[in-house]
């Protein structure tokens, strides 16, 4: 139990944490890995390089300063983080080395300002904090590991086969090497797959989302080709230019608090844009194999036809759905006979159009995407505990 010296001192440093929260992650980061070079086989190096990680940790310090005396509100980014570490064998003894670099970071960036009291509240804040994120942690290497086909950590999985949806996707169907049967998931979560990539020091972690629904011989994951000088494409190029079918990988169990409640009857909207139709496509391909009643609305944005994934599958999965209606945003149309509903970006009108105000929506896709499809279903008056969406990497503001 935390102090109430400790607390109000810890929230009197919210402000300072709001304005220079980055500056302080940053040397955060940079200090830790210079100090433990072995860190870097587990964070993602792209979200290192795009500023993405240190912009979700300083978001979340500020959190924990503002929050300190109600580390119930908390609770939420807390089990979606610690999905990312249990999925990313993030251990124990990971916590002190963190909290080490960060009260340094706070330190050095702060200077004069950062005071005894408050490097010392500060200190005991953050065991209470890691402590949180430990137990929690705890409890899903547990779940994974003991569940039937579970396991602990990362697992060698076979390329079963490798198929082309897309210009831009491929999907990898991946089969445990030890044929033991996988153990269940829920539509919409993800797995991390670990690369050892020629000519990099480092190893590469990746999160992708399984595309397939929940099923105990293979998973699949669809990867999108990412440009040569993007960060990002690291791990995607490598899989789509030298993963092929027969190869091993390392994968972890799945993870992550975005998917779909397979025990409601409300109705659903399923929205993504481009490669974030992946989870989208778990939950519709396990809305079909049960045979849903459930109203479904699929709606799927995509650059131009070409880079349409599951076009026809899609159409398979919501004719044999009893209540399912498909529609298609093409930012381009690349010739007068392509057939899509929106040309364009998705409006408010047209969603108001298309979803249920009851409905359930699931939203995944590029960040300026989903900010603006969540702003037009609020502003249509969806309300907001029926709108649930997942980023591909660290959660950022979406406004």
């Amino acid at each position: 139990m935390l102090s109430q010296k400790t607390i109000d001192i810890v929230k009197s440093t919210a402000p300072v944490l709001e304005q220079r929260g980055k500056d302080i992650t940053t040397h955060f980061y940079k200090s830790m890995f210079e100090a433990h070079p072995e860190l870097l086989d587990i964070f993602n190096h792209a979200n290192q390089e795009k500023g993405r990680q240190q912009t979700a940790l300083a978001n979340t310090v500020y959190a924990a300063a503002k929050y300190i005396d109600q580390l119930e509100v908390l609770i939420p980014a807390v089990t979606q983080i610690a999905h990312k570490h249990r999925s990313l064998a993030i251990k124990p003894e990971h916590y002190p080395i963190v909290g080490e670099y960060l009260l340094k970071a706070i330190k050095e960036v702060l200077g004069d300002a950062a005071t005894d009291d408050i490097i010392n509240a500060w200190a005991e804040a953050y065991g209470a904090i890691a402590q949180v994120f430990i137990d929690t942690e705890a409890n899903m290497y547990k779940e994974a590991s003991e569940q039937p086909g579970g396991w602990l950590d990362f697992k060698e999985f076979e390329v079963a086969d490798k198929v082309e949806e897309s210009s831009l996707i491929t999907s990898f169907y991946l089969k445990p090497k030890d044929g033991v049967q996988l153990p269940d998931f829920q539509p919409g979560q993800y797995i991390t797959v670990k690369f050892d990539i020629p000519g990099e020091k480092n190893i590469v972690n990746r999160q992708y989302s399984l595309s397939a629904a929940p099923n105990s011989e293979y998973y699949r994951i669809s990867v999108k080709r990412e440009a040569d000088n993007q960060p990002e494409g690291k791990a995607s190029n490598y899989l789509h230019d030298h993963v092929n079918k027969g190869d091993v990988i390392e994968v972890s169990a799945p993870a992550g608090d975005f998917y779909l409640d397979v025990d409601s009857d409300a109705p659903v909207t399923l929205i993504s844009g481009g490669v974030g139709i992946t989870p989208t496509m778990s939950m519709l391909e396990t809305l079909a194999v049960k045979n849903s009643k459930r109203e479904v609305v699929f709606i799927h944005a995509a650059r131009n036809e070409e880079a349409h994934a599951f076009k026809e599958h899609t159409k398979q999965l919501v004719s044999e759905l009893e209540n399912a209606r498909s529609f298609v945003a093409y930012g381009e149309k690349k010739n007068q006979e392509t057939i899509c509903d929106v040309e364009g970006h998705i409006s408010a009108e047209f969603l108001k159009e298309v979803v249920p105000a009851n409905s359930v929506c699931y939203i995944c896709g590029p960040i300026p995407f989903m900010g603006a499809v969540i702003g037009h279903l609020k502003e249509n008056g969806i309300p907001e505990e029926q709108i649930k969406f997942e980023f591909f990497g660290p959660a950022v503001q979406l406004s």
